[in-house]
């Protein structure tokens, strides 16, 4: 009868330790998923090949010239369903100036339920069904939603992980929008020789 609580406490420390151990590795993975998605900012984009929920195929390269709001999101997320509408009237406000949001979905659902979900909210842009690869490519996507910036010279301006108020978002937008505008126009300009 004296071991049941000895075993008891040992049990209890062992599970401490396991959840102590897996909180300290898990932030660590998070602490180099930042640093590395951090490395991208001044830095291309890295392009992607993704499926819509209706089979189309799109690429970030496709928007080239655009400055990009990518948004990493999952059907369960409650922050992501908050900033949805908001990147609809962004898209709606700054779409005409050259803004391109596009939705990636990086959660199981089937495309079914992504599209379903998406129309529900009343997405006007383009969503895409996510791939883990992709997500590495951008830093880990240590959590959602998870938002990069991308100017329209193809290069990150910035990245967000979690919710940002919609006044910070749209300041984004407009520098993603900005940047990359100089070097386009002075590549249109006729040369003088």
């Amino acid at each position: 009868m004296k071991r049941d609580p000895i075993i008891i406490i040992v049990a209890a420390m062992v599970v401490t330790a396991m959840l102590v151990f897996g909180f300290h590795m898990s932030r660590r993975q998070s602490d180099q998923a930042r640093l590395e998605g951090s490395n991208l900012q001044g830095k291309p984009a890295p392009d992607f090949e993704l499926q819509t929920p209706d089979g189309k195929t799109l690429h970030l390269s496709d928007f080239h010239g655009k400055g990009v709001l990518l948004n990493f999101w999952a059907t369960w997320c409650v922050p992501c369903k908050v900033e949805m509408p908001w990147f609809v009237e962004l898209q709606k406000q700054y779409g005409p100036q050259g803004l391109q949001v596009l939705g990636v979905a990086m959660d199981d659902a089937n495309p079914e339920d992504i599209a379903k979900f998406a129309k529900e909210l009343g997405v006007n842009y383009p969503i895409v069904i996510g791939k883990e690869a992709v997500g590495d490519a951008y830093g880990g996507i240590p959590f959602l939603p998870a938002t990069f910036y991308v100017g329209r010279d193809g290069k990150v301006v910035d990245k967000i992980y979690g919710l940002k108020s919609r006044s910070d978002i749209e300041d984004d937008v407009k520098k993603s929008l900005a940047q990359g505008q100089i070097s386009q126009a002075q590549s249109q300009k006729p040369s003088q020789n």
